[in-house]
């Protein structure tokens, strides 16, 4: 059927993001998705400069938004000195700023959990079809990495190489960008659950079952357990949006 005239073809506003913008936002999306842990030094200037074919000024330039965005420190000295990952979660902005802007964009952190759903078990179900020995052998490494983990920071660094390594076994790279999308979107609301030995047992066991269906090409199998295993951690994050809408109704009461 003809579009109406009455409906006229949309399109959205395109913004060209500036250089030093650009530069920034590839360092902010390795930093939150713990592919640079905090502590860890960035390259120097001039490799960065390198690697991204631009010129220092602009590395300078991306360096200060994310010392602004306080996920970067600048260190001075012959020894020692130089540009330090900080970390989201471990920023001097602390718990309450990812707590308002969960409360802000909890909307959008729900559409993550939605999308999510469909993609990772149909990228499990590939991966279970796909995966090459080596696939495997990423898998078992990133879940012994994460088990080991003391921490939850150190745990969901390897939880994402986790679920990266199941969308490269799934032999298409589109579900990749999709689930570096996912983290991104979710990395507050996961940042948020209240830390505990007993999620991170919890997700080590469900981690367990996805590989044992990878590793057997059970494609309904893979299907089932990421289904199980993300549904999961939906639950637990919409408790706390729940939670964090309850405590902004209260104090609106008080208000």
């Amino acid at each position: 059927m003809p579009r109406s005239a009455r409906e006229p073809v949309q399109f959205e506003r395109l913004e060209q993001p500036r250089a030093h913008e650009y530069v920034a936002e590839q360092i902010r999306r390795q930093i939150v998705l713990r592919v640079i842990p905090a502590g860890q030094a960035l390259p120097p200037e001039r490799e960065l400069a390198a690697m991204f074919g631009v010129g220092r000024a602009t590395v300078q330039q991306a360096i200060r938004m994310l010392v602004d965005d306080r996920m970067v420190e600048s260190r001075r000295g012959r020894h020692g000195g130089g540009n330090f990952v900080v970390g989201p979660d471990e920023s001097g902005a602390g718990m309450d700023s990812v707590l308002a802007h969960l409360r802000r964009h909890s909307d959008q952190v729900r559409e993550a959990l939605e999308y999510r759903r469909a993609v990772e078990p149909a990228a499990a179900g590939l991966a279970a079809e796909r995966r090459s020995r080596d696939d495997l052998r990423r898998l078992v490494e990133a879940d012994g990495a994460a088990s080991a983990a003391d921490t939850d920071a150190g745990f969901m660094q390897w939880d994402t190489d986790f679920h990266l390594a199941v969308a490269e076994a799934a032999g298409n790279h589109l579900y990749r960008q999709a689930i570096m999308v996912i983290r991104l979107e979710l990395n507050d609301a996961l940042i948020a659950l209240p830390e505990s030995p007993v999620w991170r047992e919890r997700s080590g066991l469900e981690h367990e079952a996805i590989i044992d269906a990878i590793r057997a090409r059970d494609g309904g199998a893979a299907t089932e357990a990421m289904a199980a295993h993300v549904g999961s951690t939906a639950r637990s994050v919409e408790a706390l949006l729940a939670a964090l809408a309850r405590r902004t109704k209260r104090a609106r009461l008080r208000g």
